[in-house]
């Protein structure tokens, strides 16, 4: 599928962002085909506001894959009247400033609508556009403390633990570019542009799903479950004779897991019979499947697991991952500027191709 073919290409994209939340918004709208223009501070010297962000280094060239960039002084009245022109054919411009820059840079929403009705603007920040928040910095540890996510993440009695990517920067600009998406919809109908905003805490507690339900319906307050699964028993890592893998096998699964690792009285005996007795005997449940579980290696035990269609898989590190047979018949690792890189999602596109 050449690049003209793809659904956005037809739309062009000013891209003032930082950081990661911001670029990860935009690169999903240049995965796509849009002609994305980064725009740069000139004194940025190479690097994205970090050390570990130089140009050529991995993450750089990961965020701003399939983008074009200049270098344009917005803090210079020519560098914002050059940008307004650019606002004038443009259709998306994306920035994640914090609240009150883009105001005194004048490149906020209203003044661009003024340019150009039909712009939409999109806005991701730490907090929200308004209120006691507003102008603190979105930085993602901080905000999963405050998303909730750290206190339900780890061993119980562990105390705190982040979880391992930046998962509120890459939330929020997933749902900031489906945001943009859903406005450029919305502008066949009306011809109107709008502003779209998500912040990181926002995107953060959307993603706390069904641990916030809890909460909010039945006031129950998740402590740390660490690898297992809050309700769906058993669900956890057990120990091989050789490493670790990950079983999954609540409900009709149950029945499955016992029989196939030669253990079939567990199905019908009293103190895990139903989800009700797993649950309250779930320490005693997980000794028994872990003891038998450590007599084989995790080759052995994920071809018998997967045979009697229990849900099971391998604990891979990095370069595994990228070593498994389904994940390079996914082609989540492509030719890049450099070596290789992850892959634009464009095999949902095949029935278009």
């Amino acid at each position: 599928m050449s690049n003209a073919d793809l659904p956005l290409s037809g739309f062009t994209v000013l891209d003032l962002t930082r950081v990661r939340a911001g670029p990860t918004a935009v690169r999903q709208l240049a995965d796509f085909g849009a002609n994305v223009i980064k725009i740069e501070d000139p004194d940025a010297g190479g690097a994205d506001n970090s050390a570990f962000d130089r140009r050529m280094g991995s993450d750089f060239q990961n965020l701003q894959r399939n983008k074009r960039s200049i270098t344009l002084n917005l803090k210079a009245p020519e560098g914002v009247a050059l940008f307004k022109r650019m606002v004038e054919k443009a259709d998306v411009v994306v920035e994640n400033y914090r609240p009150g820059v883009k105001h005194r840079l004048g490149v906020d929403y209203e003044s661009l609508r003024q340019i150009n009705p039909r712009i939409v603007y999109a806005s991701i920040s730490g907090f929200g556009q308004e209120g006691p928040y507003r102008d603190r910095p979105g930085i993602d540890q901080v905000i999963q403390g405050m998303g909730g996510l750290m206190s339900i993440t780890g061993l119980p009695g562990q105390g705190p633990v982040r979880a391992g990517i930046a998962i509120s920067d890459s939330s929020a600009g997933l749902y900031c570019a489906f945001g943009i998406v859903l406005a450029l919809l919305e502008r066949e109908r009306s011809g109107q542009g709008q502003w779209v905003q998500t912040c990181l805490l926002q995107a953060m507690i959307a993603m706390l799903d069904f641990q916030a339900a809890r909460w909010l319906v039945e006031k129950e307050v998740p402590p740390q479950a660490g690898n297992r699964h809050p309700t769906a028993i058993p669900t956890d890592v057990f120990k091989t004779s050789d490493g670790y893998i990950n079983i999954a096998a609540a409900g009709d699964l149950y029945p499955r897991l016992c029989n196939a690792i030669g253990m079939p009285e567990l199905v019908t005996h009293p103190d895990y019979a139903d989800f009700q007795a797993r649950s309250k005997n779930r320490d005693a449940l997980h000794k028994v499947i872990g003891e038998r579980i450590a007599t084989r290696t995790c080759t052995e035990w994920i071809e018998i697991l997967n045979q009697a269609g229990v849900a099971c898989g391998p604990i891979y590190t990095m370069d595994q991952v990228f070593a498994d047979p389904q994940v390079k018949l996914l082609g989540m690792a492509q030719p890049g500027g450099g070596d290789r890189g992850l892959a634009a999602p464009r095999n949902h596109l095949k029935g278009h191709e």
